[in-house]
This record gives C-alpha cells, structure tokens and sequence, in this order.
C-alpha cells in the first residue's frame, strides 16, 4: 500500500497535535510535531538567555540545538527530547506559550527546522502538523487539512489542556495569548499561517475528538487508494 504526507494546518489551539498523533497511530504512520519542535527551540533560547533581536546569538544557541522524539512505550506516543532531556511537559506552559510565535518568526529558526523537517518527511508515511506545513514545508503533500475554531472554544479547550497538567491559568489571559499568536502568525512576513488553496478545511468547533479524527483518516484513505 503506497504511503502518502499528510500535513495538518490551522489555529492555535484547534486540536491540531492531538488529532494529528491520533490519526497517525490509526495509519501507523510516523508523527512529526512541528509545534513541539518550535517550543524546544524556544525552551532552549529562555534556557540560555539567547537575544532574539541579535542574529549571531540566534544561531550560536541553534548550533547547540538537538530536538529528538522518543516514543513513550507506556503511551505509545512520542514525546520531546531537547539536547538529550525529556521536555514534553516544559514547552507546554505559559511561559513558552508566550514567545513561541515570536521565536517562529525568525528566519533563522524557521530555516533550521524547515530542513529538519523535510528530512523526517523524505520517505512518507507520515503526519505533521502546524502552521506553514501544508503551504511551506510539504506543498506537494498528498492530504492537506486546515483545522479552525471559534477563538473562545480554543481558549476554554486550552485552559482544561493547562488544569490538567497541573497549571491554574485565567481564561482572559488564554484568550489574549492565542489572539496574539493568530495576529503574529498570520501576520508574519516569512511562511505565515495561512489555508494551502488546496487544503480541505474542518471547523472543529462543535465536532468531537474521534469525529476529527475519523473526518482525517477518511480523507487519507480516498488519497492513498486513488
């Protein structure tokens, strides 16, 4: 069975990660978490104090930068290892959530990992998602998908994502930071976030976990047996 990209777009907070892992576990196909990979390097420059207005800086900190996923036998997902250390649950609070639109934005990040990317992607069968995969980083994927949401639901999914994790944030405060990124990310000069013209867009607002994922896994069927 021939195997084919698929690359997930869309909003902040749209469920993206998650329906992304799910339906690369029902294919069996390998998962690239773009978002994760952009809170490591952004984990990494809070880490080391790294200037983001001072180029040298941003590529001395990248020379030093090694992103990895190890799968979690228990959970049967993969998790974010930065320069050898677990980070899956560092890049996911607040304070990462707050300058990573700002740390994409570089040219030099996105370069770096744009070529990281592409080479996890060379052979296929596998599931990326974020916010320039289907326009930048696989244009030519097989299955696009571009996943929206009313700005409040993803603020209020959000928050829950943070409670369960341990982490007490207002919702204000949530609906400012995903505001802010939709801004940033749209509005960026290098690879914004934006629909691929042939991207198939799911609103999942009022749709549950496993109708995203069944919608998805449908869609990469009709592709991989046309």
């Amino acid at each position: 069975m021939k195997k084919i990209v698929i690359a997930i777009d869309g909003f902040s907070g749209c469920g993206k990660s998650s329906t992304a892992k799910a339906v690369a576990k029902t294919l069996s196909y390998t998962y690239i978490d773009s978002g994760a990979m952009y809170r490591a390097v952004t984990l990494h420059f809070i880490n080391s104090f790294t200037n983001l207005t001072n180029p040298k800086e941003v590529l001395k900190a990248l020379s030093t930068l090694k992103i990895e996923f190890h799968k979690n036998e228990e959970t049967g997902f993969q998790e974010t290892f930065l320069n050898g250390l677990n980070v899956e649950k560092q890049i996911r609070t607040m304070k990462v959530s707050e300058r990573v639109s700002e740390v994409s934005k570089l040219k030099e990040v996105r370069k770096e990992l744009v070529a990281q990317q592409q080479r996890l992607g060379k052979h296929k069968g596998v599931v990326m998602d974020g916010r320039d995969i289907g326009t930048v980083v696989f244009s030519d994927a097989e299955l696009k998908v571009f996943m929206t949401a009313d700005l409040n639901i993803r603020a209020e999914r959000r928050q829950q994502e943070l409670l369960e994790k341990g982490d007490l944030v207002e919702l204000d405060k949530i609906i400012h930071n995903l505001g802010e990124r939709d801004r940033i990310d749209s509005s960026r000069e290098i690879s914004p976030l934006k629909k691929a013209d042939d991207a198939v867009e799911i609103d999942t607002s009022y749709l549950d976990f496993d109708d995203q994922v069944t919608q998805i896994v449908k869609l990469a069927k009709e592709k991989i047996e046309a």
